[in-house]
């Protein structure tokens, strides 16, 4: 009988969980093992309630299907509420064809992330626009410009994104001087931040800040991006 009473508990609480699991919003939902780990949500799926924009503004991202869209026009970035300086960052990115974007770690709200803060580049760098010299728009890319680095400091390494109009899952790991960028299972960035110097003739002082909000940068070339499952972990 008690074996039986286990069993029970056992799957009531399973269909809790399965239960709560389905009821949250497509595109935010977290494994039990990251809700054990102390993982929580940034994005409701909802609503940008967490969510600032520059100037105020939010307005260049909107919130369809369970996925936070940044517009093909957007201009203004937008920051958590909250500012974090040791953790665990993971996220779903899929871009359109010539997508680009940044997700900002450490950063102050601010027009240039990248210089207050770190911007780890969004960016679909296998596009025509950034390999076909006879594109109209095109751009050859700096190494410290593909997707993954932090911009204008470290250039990640290439070849682990999928094609435009897919899924990437996306890990960051900042802890004290370490920044670690995770692609699709793929180590792409491994930094000691004491060791690393700008490369693109510029100043960054936010390589020196110890917490900052977490970003997400609009820039308006043309194309969609979208944002799922974003959830963090903070570490001591």
């Amino acid at each position: 009988m008690r074996y039986l009473a286990l069993v029970v508990a056992v799957c009531l609480a399973a269909g809790t969980s399965f239960a709560q699991e389905a009821k949250a919003p497509a595109g935010t939902r977290l494994s039990q093992k990251e809700i054990d780990g102390g993982f929580v949500p940034l994005f409701d799926g909802k609503t940008l309630d967490g969510w600032v924009g520059v100037a105020g503004s939010t307005d260049s991202y909107y919130v369809e299907g369970g996925m936070l869209i940044c517009k093909a026009d957007g201009h203004d970035h937008v920051f958590t509420e909250k500012e974090f300086a040791n953790f665990i960052l993971r996220l779903d990115i899929k871009l359109e064809e010539n997508g680009n974007n940044g997700v900002g770690i450490r950063t102050k709200i601010s027009r240039q992330p990248h210089i207050e803060g770190m911007e780890l580049q969004v960016l679909d760098d296998t596009g025509p626009r950034y390999n076909d010299p006879n594109h109209p728009k095109y751009l050859k890319l700096k190494p410290y410009q593909h997707h993954g680095s932090i911009y204008g400091v470290v250039p990640a390494k290439t070849g682990h994104m999928k094609k435009a109009g897919q899924w990437n899952q996306q890990e960051v790991i900042c802890n004290g001087r370490h920044v670690k960028v995770i692609l699709n299972g793929a180590v792409i960035i491994d930094a000691d931040l004491d060791k690393v110097t700008p490369i693109d003739g510029h100043e960054h002082p936010g390589l020196k800040y110890e917490k900052g909000r977490i970003g997400l940068h609009a820039h308006g070339y043309g194309e969609k991006v979208f944002f799922r499952n974003i959830r963090i972990k903070e570490l001591p």
